[in-house]
């Protein structure tokens, strides 16, 4: 921070109108000079009025209109954006000073109105250079300098009293650096991408906070990106970016509690750390370290919120020992949160089947039915969007992401199926008609029309956890062993039901067309399953359904597709074919 005098008005410049019922400035009002400005910005964190809710609309117009060409326009446009975030604004000849209770902000000015330098300064900290920070402002980026702003001032807007706050905020950093010491513990690759490998298989996930502007942050799952995608094609869902999963994420703060809990005050791992012989990080209780009791826990902030069923959100409870308040969960079937649609105009009630159209990269389409009926009478469909998790000790962080990971992979393969509403493609005929049924918490099932025959066949997809995805084919009339596995590392694979459907179709399409080898009869199975017009899972939640349910007359035309070549099981580093392209290969190690 400069060493030159830092200077505070005694009051805050108020307007005096009867919006904000404040009291106009005096005249006699002068500035204080203290001997340190360090020592100050912690005693007066805040601007604990409030400004003229008119004035400062008024203002903000203003300043869009006006481009930043002198320092006295920039700090203008500083005080405005703390003011928008609660902030406190102080300022000397050339700096200015965002504060917060934890946290300054120091951004030094040039006299034309350019920034020659931004810092943040944590509390007990020296302040750092922020080179994010100074981008944005340099670049004029006053609406992204704000949202930036706005998630480090809620990484460090801590409940309580100054004493309250400093110990919340000593037991936040020590759970930081435990998490951290997890990351680094050994762990047997999964991902040929180290950091996808991280991100979705690590202990703690990715952590990001490499610097003091940044909050703390776990990224814990992303789906894969170049399964909807080839050298020469468009991006599967480019037309429907808005229901693509985003790279799940969660900030790591505290927040208040009905409940006292005990909260670190050291680390919670014994030195050096250590792993038990199932591979989990060994902890200390907390009653064996240094610990405070209060009327706080940690957060997991997700970013998106992640909708989940009702038993995955009883399964975080039973993890961290603390229920996520009922009162805060709007409860709809799991497919209507994964659309992001609510029941306003226009939006189909839950009790009305939902049909999207999705395209393929080779121009294909295909159009799933999630019935109303399956999704939304089923209990265990219930879900809800679950955007913050409370938890009081680093032992809960690695079971916590273990299942919202698994969550998300059921939610991304169901979000495979969800394209704009409706036909989606005017004038366009669906390739493949497809039902999508729920069998049961963690797993659902998809029914077509063989292409070789005038009968239903059914794809049953188990998602064990997010590593662990299982296809199981009936009423195919495929006698091949292999096609089983197959199925399931495309889809673990590409993440897509889509993609693995346009697979198997593939498949299906070579299988009834090749010829039989002579001295090899079709076998009774192949020839019943051939006349068969109706199949069922064996859970019994699928219906035989008649031919005309999706036959030819409803516009079902099977288009040539790309063949795809024979595999059989096969050893670790063996190489699978794309869906789309048989040049493009992926191996086990990619899953």
């Amino acid at each position: 921070m400069a060493s030159s005098a830092w200077l505070a008005p005694e009051t805050q410049p108020r307007c005096g109108c009867a919006s904000c019922g404040s009291s106009a400035p005096s005249d006699n009002a002068r500035p204080r000079e203290p001997g340190d400005a360090r020592l100050h910005l912690f005693d007066k964190p805040k601007d604990k009025s409030k400004p003229c809710r008119p004035l400062v609309r008024s203002l903000e117009r203003l300043q869009d209109v006006f481009n930043v060409s002198s320092m006295k326009t920039m700090r203008s446009r500083l005080e405005m954006i703390a003011k928008q975030q609660g902030m406190g604004f102080h300022l000397t000849e050339a700096t200015c000073y965002l504060t917060a209770d934890l946290f300054y902000l120091e951004v030094v000015l040039l006299p034309y109105g350019g920034v020659a330098e931004v810092k943040v300064a944590p509390h007990g900290k020296a302040p750092v250079p922020s080179e994010s920070f100074l981008q944005l402002l340099r670049s004029k980026e006053f609406a992204e300098f704000s949202v930036k702003l706005a998630g480090l001032f809620t990484q460090y807007d801590i409940p309580g009293d100054s004493e309250t706050r400093l110990k919340l905020f000593s037991s936040m950093q020590w759970l930081w650096k435990d998490l951290q010491q997890i990351s680094q513990l050994p762990s047997v690759p999964k991902d040929s991408d180290p950091r996808v490998d991280v991100m979705n298989h690590g202990r703690s996930g990715c952590l990001i906070a490499e610097k003091e502007d940044f909050p703390m942050t776990i990224q814990f799952y992303a789906p894969p990106t170049d399964g909807m995608k080839t050298s020469d094609r468009p991006l599967l869902f480019e037309e429907t970016a808005a229901t693509e999963p985003p790279v799940q994420a969660a900030r790591v703060t505290v927040g208040v509690s009905d409940a006292a809990h005990r909260l670190q005050m050291a680390s919670l791992l014994p030195q050096p750390p250590q792993l038990d012989p199932q591979g989990h990080p060994v902890f200390l209780s907390s009653a064996e370290a240094p610990h405070e009791t209060l009327p706080a826990c940690f957060l997991l902030k997700l970013q998106p919120a992640v909708p989940m069923t009702l038993s995955f959100v009883d399964k975080l409870r039973h993890i961290t020992d603390i229920p996520i308040p009922d009162v805060d969960l709007q409860w709809a079937p799991l497919p209507k949160l994964l659309t992001g649609r609510s029941n306003g105009p226009g939006e189909l009630p839950d009790e009305q089947d939902t049909i999207f159209t999705v395209p393929l990269p080779d121009g294909a389409l295909h159009r799933y039915v999630l019935l109303a009926a399956a999704w939304g009478e089923a209990p265990a469909q219930r879900a809800a969007a679950v955007d913050s998790i409370p938890f009081t000790h680093p032992a809960h962080v690695p079971a916590l992401l273990q299942l919202l990971r698994h969550q998300s992979a059921i939610n991304t393969l169901l979000r495979s199926c969800i394209g704009p509403p409706g036909d989606g493609a005017a004038g366009s005929v669906p390739d493949l008609h497809l039902e999508v049924l729920p069998e049961s918490e963690t797993s659902f099932s998809v029914t077509f029309q063989r292409p070789d025959a005038d009968s239903l066949a059914v794809l049953l997809v188990n998602v064990c956890d997010s590593s662990q995805i299982t296809c199981t084919l009936f009423g195919s009339g495929m006698v091949d062993p292999s096609v089983d596995e197959y199925l399931s590392a495309v889809m673990k694979r590409f993440m897509s039901v889509p993609v693995t459907l346009k697979a198997l179709h593939g498949r299906l399409e070579e299988s009834s067309s090749a010829p039989l080898s002579p001295g090899r009869p079709a076998t009774p199975e192949a020839e019943n399953h051939r006349s068969s017009t109706t199949v069922t899972a064996p859970s019994g939640a699928l219906t035989a359904r008649p031919q005309s349910a999706a036959g030819p007359e409803e516009g079902l035309a099977v288009a040539e597709s790309e063949l795809l070549p024979e595999i059989t099981a096969s050893p670790a580093g063996a190489s699978y074919p794309d869906p789309f392209a048989r040049t493009d290969v992926f191996t086990p190690g990619d899953q």
